[in-house]
């Protein structure tokens, strides 16, 4: 891999991490579309610290304060979950993300490999992959479209409950699957519990901490424990950087973006990246 290889790839890792429109779908997609060979599973893990950082700069002051109140959120859960007390709000935010990072972690932990294995092969992925992301891209297109029409965005973060925090973290577990994302699938399901678009999307990159973090950690002990040549180490550095620069401007303009707007920019992507990917696989 070169430098300009790893620079393009890591903005593209940080933007769309963020963008509800899959970054592992992108991380399959562009090295495809460029006749680049693959990074490996280690530098896409590895990348995960960037936007990792750009979560943990923008959100600094969330994340401190939870950390902060989370010991008598855990002293007595059952009431900070159920407190109308808006002191409270903090405190209960750090159980929700807590709950909603379970399923994630379980579905990571069993699907994992097999999804690495099906869609990271030697010599890029093949036509059925894409076909697949293409669907993936396609199918979660449909299921934002009907959140916006649905979604009646009269709740704020102050409102969220047990419920909020399980559906949000199942729908994040789903994000495993490449086209899906992780964004738009907790972004969307925020809609449907009737968040606000800002809120949904605030809790969703709040949610994707303990996430993200373990996706990179894992990447740095994959990279590390198989011994990384002096020259890769630079390329890896530099993606994570590139990475992390990307994803915090990504932060700050999707949640400028959604207070005027609508996500239906990123549904119409969303749909026209799947056309073009089948109509690909088609004429090759």
């Amino acid at each position: 891999m070169t430098i300009i290889e790893a620079i393009v790839l890591g903005i593209v890792q940080g933007v769309t991490e963020f963008l509800p429109v899959s970054s592992s779908a992108h991380l399959i997609i562009v090295p495809w579309l460029l006749g680049w060979d693959s990074p490996g599973l280690a530098f896409d893990a590895a990348l995960h610290l960037g936007t990792l950082g750009a979560v943990l700069i923008y959100f600094w002051r969330d994340i401190l304060a939870m950390i902060v109140t989370l010991p008598r959120a855990l002293r007595h859960p059952g009431k900070v979950l159920k407190s109308p007390d808006p002191r409270d709000t903090i405190p209960r935010l750090s159980l929700l993300i807590a709950v909603g990072t379970i399923p994630g972690l379980i579905a990571g932990y069993f699907g994992q490999g097999i999804i690495d294995e099906a869609y990271h092969q030697p010599g890029g992925p093949p036509d059925r992959i894409i076909v697949a992301i293409a669907m993936a891209l396609a199918g979660l297109a449909l299921f934002m479209l009907v959140g916006e029409k649905l979604a009646r965005h009269t709740r704020v973060l102050s409102d969220m409950r047990l419920p909020d925090g399980l559906a949000i973290g199942l729908s994040q577990a789903a994000a495993l699957i490449p086209g899906v994302s992780r964004s738009g699938a907790t972004i969307t399901t925020g809609l449907f519990r009737n968040l606000t678009r800002e809120d949904a999307a605030r809790f969703s990159f709040l949610l994707g901490v303990p996430i993200i973090a373990a996706a990179g950690l894992k990447g740095v002990y994959d990279t590390f424990s198989g011994g990384l040549p002096q020259d890769q180490l630079v390329i890896f550095v530099v993606g994570i950087l590139t990475s992390g620069l990307a994803g915090f401007f990504a932060i700050s303009a999707l949640l400028r973006y959604v207070q005027r707007a609508t996500f239906r920019i990123f549904i119409v992507y969303r749909l026209a990246l799947a056309v073009v990917l089948v109509l690909l696989t088609v004429v090759k």
